[in-house]
């Protein structure tokens, strides 16, 4: 079931994802070559805890960090560990943060140093594909309308969307209803009403959409191992339009 915000509940949203915003600034501007995965999670969890908020992910379903941090072909849910970044490396930093009774969530790719022609558009082409999934978004759009435009928008590009990830509502709980698939069928699924709060999540790979899970269970790479990118905000669905809460 889709759960409406009120006014109320979107005003105590809005802290934690103003801290979500802040936190994926603050990491893009260290994050670098010689680092490990596991030290750009410590930056997620010291600079939410000294916000006065929880990290999210951190225990969800026994997820054991804060972030999920997806190196070139791992496309989400990269647990952090001793792997170094390189250069020419493309990472995804996915977080959540609790404050309020509320989560807020975001994701941003982050492009190590210097990189290919391929994956900087790849990087660049993502980012676009969620704006022109919330391009005329208000009260009463068809939900498949955003992964139609993210679709069209990457696919004319020569990527492919991932299909066994989608975004997701959120408010009280991390994930909620409904579903937010990056492609589909332009006027079909519901129409959003004013006050659903939705994240939007393009995940587009350099080569096919297909998947697999690797032995620890969460984290996700390309099935032909070709690189892919993330990009994620908090939305609010108005009656004129759509707020983007973390950026």
């Amino acid at each position: 079931m889709l759960h409406i915000k009120s006014p109320e509940e979107i005003a105590l949203l809005r802290e934690p994802c103003a801290i979500v915003r802040d936190c994926l600034v603050f990491v893009g501007q260290r994050i670098g070559a010689g680092m490990t995965t596991r030290e750009v999670d410590s930056l997620v969890y010291n600079f939410i805890k000294a916000s006065g908020a929880e990290p999210s992910c951190l225990g969800y379903y026994g997820y054991p960090a804060s972030a999920c941090v997806s190196v070139n072909e791992t496309v989400v849910h990269g647990i952090p560990g001793d792997r170094v970044l390189k250069e020419g490396d493309i990472v995804s930093v996915d977080l959540c943060a609790y404050k309020n009774g509320f989560h807020g969530d975001g994701a941003r790719t982050f492009i190590i140093g210097r990189t290919t022609p391929e994956n900087e558009k790849l990087v660049r082409v993502t980012e676009e594909c969620f704006f022109k999934g919330i391009e005329d978004l208000r009260a009463g759009t068809p939900l498949m309308d955003i992964g139609y435009r993210v679709q069209k928008h990457a696919e004319s590009n020569g990527f492919s969307v991932i299909r066994a990830y989608t975004g997701h509502g959120i408010g009280r709980e991390m994930h909620e209803d409904p579903s937010v698939p990056n492609y589909g069928r332009r006027g079909t699924g519901i129409r959003l009403p004013a006050g659903a709060v939705i994240c939007i999540e393009p995940m587009i790979a350099a080569g096919g959409w297909r998947v697999r899970v690797l032995d620890d269970g969460w984290t996700a790479v390309t099935l032909d191992g070709k690189c892919a990118a993330h990009y994620e905000n908090t939305v609010v669905i108005r009656e004129d339009g759509a707020e983007i809460l973390t950026l």
